[in-house]
């Protein structure tokens, strides 16, 4: 699968934090990086010897040398920088390369506009959940980039769990969604198993139980492809003990409060890249 992707191409990955290590990681044990071919970012020397160390990758603090002859960048930084590293990394951009964006709410007008150049860019809103190869990502092309591009992009991320093409117009819905979705679910997951040792059950058992169930109802809807609202009729039995328990979701307004949590996460999402 290298072959089909990376080959023998350099790739920089700047800014291998949180997410950018998860994807560098996982790239990697999947076999479409080569270490002797990768160079990755980071803020501090520590932390490049760190994954020097670990990853067997060249590893260092400086954005230019890391894209210099690279044929696909990947930009994993915070929004408040993404321009400026954008400036530092201009001179050794081309039309030939590939440039994929994991930053936050950043458009690639933006990214665009900072580079001068006619470089195509894909940009990408991944999840936490790529670590495990169960991760949802959301991807668009910019003005230059072509439908092989996003192509190329695709396949990077099939890697690590599913992902969609859609408009960039809804780039930050999906970040509000997807990309922030994991914590809700954390949460959810999190209420259900202190729920289970509320009526006596072990943590771990009322974890696992709960932890199941959420991956478990999960893989019913995308595999069947039936709507949430049929499934969970399904489940409710007349006079039963779950319409009971939807009885008191309904009265906290559980539905409301996690729409309401995505409708503010998005609305945030279009603030950062201009905070």
């Amino acid at each position: 699968m290298a072959q089909s992707l990376s080959g023998k191409k350099k790739v920089a990955i700047l800014g291998a934090g949180k997410m950018g290590a998860i994807l560098l990681q996982s790239f990697l044990r999947n076999g479409l990086l080569s270490p002797g071919q990768t160079w990755a970012t980071v803020a501090h020397p520590e932390r490049a010897r760190m994954l020097k160390e670990k990853l067997k990758v060249h590893a260092g603090t400086d954005n230019s040398e890391a894209v210099k002859g690279a044929d696909i960048i990947f930009l994993c930084l915070k929004p408040q920088v993404v321009a400026d590293v954008v400036r530092e990394i201009r001179p050794h951009l081309n039309g030939k390369q590939l440039v994929i964006s994991v930053a936050a709410s950043v458009p690639t007008e933006m990214i665009e506009r900072a580079m001068e150049k006619e470089v195509p860019v894909v940009r990408a809103m991944p999840n936490t959940p790529c670590v495990l190869g169960a991760g949802m990502t959301a991807l668009c092309k910019g003005k230059f980039a072509t439908k092989q591009h996003l192509e190329l992009a695709t396949k990077f991320f099939d890697a690590v769990g599913r992902t969609v093409h859609v408009d960039e117009k809804h780039m930050d819905a999906v970040t509000g969604l997807s990309a922030s979705g994991p914590a809700y679910i954390y949460i959810i997951l999190e209420s259900l198993a202190e729920a289970g040792v509320k009526v006596g059950l072990p943590r771990d058992v009322a974890t696992l139980l709960a932890a199941q169930t959420t991956m478990g109802a999960a893989r019913v809807v995308l595999e069947t492809g039936d709507h949430p609202a049929l499934l969970k009729d399904a489940v409710t039995t007349p006079a039963g003990c779950t319409i009971d328990g939807i009885m008191e979701l309904e009265e906290g307004k559980l539905r409301v409060t996690l729409i309401k949590a995505v409708v503010k996460a998005v609305q945030r999402a279009k603030e950062l890249a201009f905070s």
